[in-house]
């Protein structure tokens, strides 16, 4: 699968104040009298905040650090409670802040203890002993592309959540999906887990896209809340739009608008044809097992080196190489025998100067393959990442910004 990855990192401080306790610790200062009145040319002027407050439950993962007003942090100490085990951290270049340098665990309880000095060397003190948000009270969404990735022109922004979300509006109003070229670009919703967005046409070859995602403590569902902070870029290479006519069996490759290359293929076969439509290829294998029992089929085949897989569909649909072809009688060009992939000639082993091994290799994650005149159904827009097969009205539609 694609690889995704969970989002997190360091932002803004929230701001949630606590008792300050005077040098020694104790809540009082004592004056010089000994008389415990409060003196304030004894009380340091220094003010700490630490961002979760002693005793909470549900802080943030990503913001959960310490500020200082008017004075310098000398000291900050971070550790799970229970274990001990020190939260590694960074102080500004001014000591006005400090922060954790990961993210930190979900339902897991924390301590910090933090000392300031003010312009007069009084010392302040401040500490905080919370929890953070649990598992079962935060969704996380998983996403593709990743960051400082170069992807095709077909590739959507696609999260996947964790958890059903009901307010799927502040959700999507959380996320921004923006590209250099301009193009307008808009979220759809496939069910209550999965968030698309994508321009109303392919994307623009070199244009860079950034995402920013600012779901911490969003509200997705009652009691559920998001805790991913984090900006994402990647670059949409050159354009490549393979089609693949399935009258004539064969796939015409364009690059940047022009004509790459034909190859000969083999569609699916009359009983076990192949979807029509705009499809994008979502992985990349070298080689591959495909079995058919996983994609509903009997034992009709277990082949455990399939070469140059890449996946067009979340149900099986692949274009790959086949070298199990009688050679005596290839396909490729001429008829569909396959179970509903699109098949190039190919070597065992995924060596060889091969059309499977050259497509393989020209690809991109986020390539556009279209298939047409095939005598099956289009494929649907939410099988694999295929939002393409809906009109820009239908996917506006489907939005909740």
């Amino acid at each position: 699968m694609t690889a995704r990855r969970v989002l997190g990192a360091c932002a803004a401080l929230m701001v949630g104040a606590l008792t300050l306790t005077a040098c020694g610790g104790s809540a009082n200062a004592k004056n010089d009298d000994g008389k415990g009145g409060k003196d304030s040319a004894k009380t340091s002027t220094a003010k700490i905040v630490i961002s979760a407050k002693d005793g909470s439950s549900g802080a943030s993962i990503n913001t959960t650090g310490v500020r200082v007003s008017d004075g310098t942090l000398t000291d900050v100490k971070m550790t799970v409670a229970g274990t001990g085990q020190a939260v590694q951290g960074s102080l500004s270049a001014d000591g006005s802040s400090w922060k954790p340098k990961e993210q930190l665990e979900r339902g897991t309880k924390y301590e910090i203890s933090a000392t300031a000095k003010d312009a007069n060397g009084k010392t302040a003190a401040a500490n905080s002993i919370f929890t953070t948000v649990s598992s079962a009270n935060s969704f996380i969404g998983t996403y593709t592309p990743d960051n400082g990735t170069t992807v095709g022109v077909g590739m959507p922004v696609s999260f996947t959540f964790d958890k059903a979300i009901s307010d799927t509006k502040a959700v999507q109003s959380h996320i921004t999906v923006t590209s250099s070229s301009g193009q307008q670009v808009l979220g759809h919703w496939f069910g209550a887990q999965r968030l698309d967005f994508r321009p109303q046409e392919y994307w623009k070859a070199g244009s860079k896209v950034t995402m920013k995602i600012d779901l911490d403590g969003v509200q997705g569902a009652n009691g559920v809340y998001g805790v991913q902070k984090k900006t994402v870029t990647f670059t949409i290479g050159r354009s490549q739009v393979s089609t693949v006519d399935v009258n004539t069996q064969t796939m015409t490759v364009a690059r940047d608008g022009k004509t790459l290359k034909t190859v000969p293929i083999s569609s699916g076969s009359p009983q076990h044809t192949t979807y029509n439509g705009q499809m994008v290829i979502s992985e990349k294998f070298t080689q591959t097992r495909m079995n058919s029992q996983t994609v509903g089929l009997g034992g009709e085949y277990n082949i455990p080196d399939v070469p140059h897989a890449m996946r067009l569909t979340q149900s099986g649909t692949f274009i790959h190489g086949n070298y199990w072809y009688s050679k005596s009688n290839p396909p490729f060009g001429r008829t569909g025998t396959s179970h509903g992939c699109v098949g190039l000639a190919d070597v065992q082993g995924a060596q060889g100067d091969t059309s499977a091994k050259w497509f393989y290799d020209n690809s991109l994650i986020g390539d556009v393959v279209i298939v047409k005149n095939s005598p099956d159904k289009t494929v649907a827009p939410d099988n694999g990442l295929n939002g393409w097969n809906m009109s820009w009205s239908e996917w506006g539609a489907g939005s909740a910004a």
